[in-house]
């Protein structure tokens, strides 16, 4: 039976006038192939693209430079930036606000210091001061500072600051020393309770 009905829909399309209807007309001059390729139109002009077709791309990709009128110069620092993918820097162990001379460990300001939002180093030190950062005070419990008080140490004193001090102490204001008096007596009894509580502690 002739029918163009029927002849129409047994015949399957060829794969160019399916890509015709699909993509746009190459953009190569004199080129009616269905662009079916893209590529880059260049720097500057990121996110944009010619259509072409296979053939044709190929041809457009053997000429292709992205840096095409860049100085040297400008090529190795974009090459360099693409290391990190553009994103700024600085230089490790210097946060951004370290990277600023202003605020930096060498700026100029003596004021600034070393942002420390979670406390870990007790409080910046100066910039531009590259010693040890002043020792932070030492918290202790309301007894314990008694017993410091006593000794007349402050809480940051050292084993054998504390044992000198007790030593000291003890001679000053034994019995023997201050012919029985009984106020030295009191004194001497508060030191020995202040001494054993802080040992017992583990301060010395």
């Amino acid at each position: 039976m002739n029918s163009k009905l029927f002849d129409r829909i047994r015949i399957r399309p060829d794969a160019e006038t399916t890509a015709r209807e699909r993509f746009p007309t190459c953009e190569w001059a004199g080129c009616e192939a269905a662009g079916t390729h893209r590529a880059p139109k260049g720097r500057g002009r990121e996110g944009q693209y010619h259509r072409y077709c296979l053939d044709h791309v190929r041809e457009y990709n053997k000429s292709y430079n992205y840096f095409a009128g860049m100085a040297d110069e400008a090529v190795a620092a974009f090459q360099k930036d693409a290391l990190t993918g553009h994103r700024p820097t600085w230089t490790i162990g210097v946060d951004r606000r370290g990277a600023d001379p202003r605020r930096g460990f060498d700026g100029p300001d003596p004021s600034t210091t070393v942002n420390d939002p979670f406390g870990i180093f007790h409080g910046a030190r100066p910039a531009g001061s590259h010693g040890a950062a002043a020792e932070p005070r030492r918290k202790v419990s309301a007894p314990t500072q008694q017993a410091f008080d006593t000794m007349d140490l402050d809480p940051a004193a050292s084993r054998e600051d504390i044992k000198a001090r007790f030593k000291a102490l003890v001679k000053r204001h034994h019995p023997d020393a201050n012919g029985g008096d009984r106020a030295s007596e009191e004194r001497l009894r508060q030191i020995i309770q202040a001494y054993n509580y802080l040992k017992t502690a583990g301060f010395c």
